[in-house]
This record gives C-alpha cells, structure tokens and sequence, in this order.
C-alpha cells in the first residue's frame, strides 16, 4: 500500500511529537511509532527539563559554561548558545500544550538542581516530568485533525535514489529523502509511505546494552536506517552510563534513581556503608555522571561486588515521599524503604550524545532529511549531555526544524517513481531463535567490552564479533520477510558496530569515552 504524507514524523517522544503540532497546520502528518505512543525515552525522563527562568541568581552565559564543562569543550557552541537561548521561548510553549511543571507557594518554579549546574535551573513534575510532558503531547496530538497516528508499524528504511536503481555511496553529493518503506506489524506487509519531508526522532540506542535504564525499544533504529541510507553520523562513542539505576537483577530495562536525588543531598556508600566519592572529586556525589559512574564501577570491580548504595536516610522523610514519590513505591515494592534503608544501585546505559549529524536547523547530510532528539547529533552534548538538556534540545530543535521545513515545503512533491517494497521469494522466518540469541550477543558484547572503561582489546574484540553477527543477520535478512525482531536486531548490529567503530578512533579519553590505553592525564 502507498500512503502520502506532507510530512513523514518516525518517532513519538518529545521531538516527534513537538515537530508534528509545530507543522500541522500547514499539511498533513504521520506520525509513526514503533510501539504504542508512550513508550518513548522521553515518558521515562525523571529528572527534569534544563532552563533559565530564575533570573535573580542564574543567567544564560551559565548554563551555557556548565554545559561547555560537561561536554569536555566539544560541544559546538553555537548549538549550545542555540538551546540555551531559546529555551525558556519553549518551556512557555510546553506550558500552553499542558505541562505543569511544580511552584512553590508563591507561584515561582520550584527548581531543582542536578549535577554539573552551577544553579537551581531544572524545571520538574514531581520524579516523572517526562511522564507529564508526554501525556500531555499525546493529548494534544491525539485532538489534531491534521495528524495521524500510527501505532504498531515500524520503519524499515528510508527511501533514497538508491531505491530507483541508482548507485548511492558516502561521497555521492545530493543524497534526497523520498519518505520510508514501513512494516505494519497488523498485516505483516510493508507499506510505502511517500513524503515532502521525513524527519527521524527515533531516540536513542541504549538497548544494544544488557543493563539500561531505557525501553527496549531503543534500538538505534533512526541511525541506524540513516547510516545504511549514506547519511552521516558523528560521536557515537559517547555513551552516558547513569551511575544510579536500581540494582535489582532480572530487570530490563533497569528503574532510574533520578539524579535529582543527589542534588536533594543523597550520598553514595559503598556496600559495607563507607562514602568513597572523596577519591574521585571535589564535588562528591555531584560530580559529572561520567565521573560518578566510573568511580561507581571502579569501587565495584576492585570489592566484586555487584552495586554499591545510594543513602538519603539522613534527610527528612516525609520530604523525600513528597519529592520522589514513584521512585519511594517502586522501592517500597521491593522492600526497600528508601527513608530507612539504602537504595541498592549499579550504573546502567542510558542516553546517546552523538547520532544523526545535523545543522543548526535539524537537517541531516540527506536532502529533506531531519533529525531530532536523541537519535541526532546537534553538538550540544559534545562528550558528555549535562543533565536535563536532552528534552529542551528536542524542543529547541522541533522548533528550528519545523520552521526550516515549512519555509521550503513548497519546493518538495513527491516522488511517484519508488517502487513498492519487494518480498518476492521470501520466506517467514520461523526459527525466531536465531534472532532471540543474537540480540543476547549483542547485549553481553556490548556489555563487556564497550562498556564505561573501555581498552583497544576489548574494542577489536567486539568488532570481531559483530562482524560475525551482521554476516548472518544480512543473509537472514535477505531469505526473510521483514518482521519488527529482526529488524531491530539489524539496527541493533549496525548501531554497535558504529559505537565501537568510532571509539577505536578515538585515540584519548575525553568525556564518556574512557580507554585504559590513552588514560586521561591529570589536569
């Protein structure tokens, strides 16, 4: 079946979502995800969302330095000055599609403040601000006309020249985005869905990991179709690990512990009860993620034990229950009473600070091509996201992207050439073993070798055996019909191969990219 569309969103998390009602007025909309509409990264966003708003004691120019800090001076500064500018223009935008952030009794925002901020800057909903903006942006797509709305179907690819016979490669000057080939999960078939503009807000990657705080549908599919498509990517060796994912093994994805819980005085002990965040940095349990995971891991490793402890007991408990609510019943759950007892918790993979290279208008390297959130590289994490800055960046983004879309949306029509997907001689394939087993790979691959400490050993040796896995998952590929398995473990092969690839490039530790072999000198 072909469907046409003005415009062609994959993706239903914040930058998805804020693009589609930013254009919609103007054309027509689909909007695809993978899975149902809340299961995006951004529903599971705890902390808070980054901004200016207190201007008494905070200012532009310092959230623009603690993020320049946190990047490892990286970060491209226009992308930052970007964000960081245009941030509180957004949150107001969040607050007319109906987000309520928390006030205090005096009506002003009542701000928390993270690691690597210098001021109280995040703007929050309790413990589950992604939760409220995502609910919030599902309600007001869900009552737009203009967009529709499709659950259950999965990109596959997008569409280029290549798909017209022509030969496509990294250096071919021109690539264009004629819209995707997506599998609707319902029939089996793979629909041709046409466009003027695609834009790709997929999210992150952070599945291809054993243990990760993210849905398991975050399988770096948007990169991962873009890289195949020829498009560029950038950065993908910085992998934040969230220090603080609650250790409770069989869980996958792993329960957060939001960083905001530090930042309300939590302090990491080890398991026999003794602080040990003195050894690693001046500011203790607020150190930079990077910092704080990699110290966590070290303590592990050196004791063998298998987590350390996140204690908050000292504070006052009837105002922990007010700030952390889901966070104290999901331990309660567990028989932890986080006002009594420590919080058992390990580092876990957690967000993508490179992806989908774009300008400062979202555009990736492939014409009529966007990228958003997460699965883009903006520049403004560089090797480490301070926290909180993902969702503004997406917001901040949709907002550039949507503007640049529709000042030239009237130069595209589309392309009634692509052939419809061909599945001729194909079989389905009924040994879904095979796949099951791979993504297992995957996981325990990345897991072990590509993980906080990473070394030139380990490195070669995941290459080597992705290489394994991506040969027989081609020709498996190749013999099947498309089904949403197999096609995420694809991605998932293609994803850690880019990981992997570009952190053997780096011949330093800079940033979330840590190697024994080039260690960081002591500054």
């Amino acid at each position: 079946m072909v469907r046409k569309f003005d415009f062609l969103v994959i993706g239903s998390g914040i930058a998805g979502m804020s693009f589609a009602l930013k254009v919609a007025h103007k054309g027509k909309v689909a909007l695809i995800c993978k899975a149902g509409l809340e299961e995006a990264n951004t529903f599971f966003a705890q902390g808070g969302i980054a901004s200016v708003t207190n201007l008494a004691v905070d200012n532009f120019e310092k959230h623009i330095e603690d993020t320049m800090i946190a990047g490892d001076w990286i970060s491209d500064r226009t992308a930052v000055e970007k964000v960081v500018r245009n941030a509180p223009e957004q949150i107001n935008e969040l607050i007319k599609w109906g987000v309520n952030f928390d006030k205090k009794d005096n009506g002003d925002f009542d701000l928390h403040k993270e690691g690597g901020h210098s001021e109280f800057r995040i703007l929050h909903h309790k413990d589950n601000t992604g939760a409220e903006i995502q609910d919030s942006l599902i309600e007001t797509v869900k009552n737009h006309p203009n967009i529709t709305v499709f659950e259950n179907f999965f990109a596959v690819e997008i569409i280029t020249q290549h798909h017209l016979g022509i030969i496509v490669t990294r250096y071919t000057p021109g690539i264009k985005c004629y819209g995707a080939y997506v599998l609707n999960e319902a029939t089996g078939e793979v629909d041709t869905f046409l466009s003027k503009v695609t834009v790709m807000a997929t999210g992150g990657c952070e599945a291809v990991y054993r243990n990760t705080t993210n849905p398991l549908v975050a399988t770096g599919d948007g990169i991962a179709m873009v890289y195949r498509a020829k498009g560029a990517v950038n950065d993908m060796e910085f992998i934040q690990f969230h220090p603080t994912a609650l250790f409770h093994p069989g869980d996958r994805p792993s329960f957060l512990i939001t960083e905001a819980m530090r930042g309300y005085g939590a302090v990491l002990r080890t398991q026999d009860g003794k602080e040990f965040m003195q050894k690693y940095d001046s500011r203790l349990s607020l150190a930079p993620r990077d910092i704080v995971a990699r110290a966590i891991d070290n303590e592990m490793k050196q004791r063998g034990d298998d987590h350390v402890y996140l204690d908050v007991t000292h504070k006052d408990p009837e105002e922990t229950k007010k700030h952390f609510p889901n966070i104290y019943k999901k331990c309660l759950s567990l028989g932890i009473d986080i006002t009594k007892d420590y919080i058992p918790v390990a580092p876990a993979a957690h967000y993508l600070c490179g992806g989908i290279t774009v300008d400062l208008d979202g555009q990736s390297s492939i014409r009529r091509l966007y990228a958003l959130g997460e699965c883009s590289c903006t520049g403004l994490h560089g090797g480490n996201r301070l926290a909180s800055n993902s969702l503004i960046e997406a917001v901040v983004y949709a907002d550039a992207a949507a503007k640049h879309a529709l000042s030239v949306l009237e130069r595209y029509d589309f392309n009634e050439d692509i052939p419809e997907w061909n599945d001729e001689g194909t079989i389905s394939t009924e040994e879904r073993v095979l796949i099951t087993q791979s993504m297992k790979e995957v996981n325990q691959i990345m897991e072990s070798y590509v993980g906080i400490v990473r070394s030139n050993l380990r490195l070669t040796r995941a290459w080597n055996r992705l290489d394994i896995l991506y040969e027989e998952t081609e020709k498996l590929f190749k013999s099947s019909k498309a089904t949403r398995e197999l096609c995420e473990l694809r991605n998932m092969i293609n994803v850690g191969y880019l990981i992997t690839r570009q952190a053997m490039e780096r011949k330093e530790s800079r940033g979330l990219h840590y190697t024994i072999d080039y260690p960081r000198k002591k500054e």
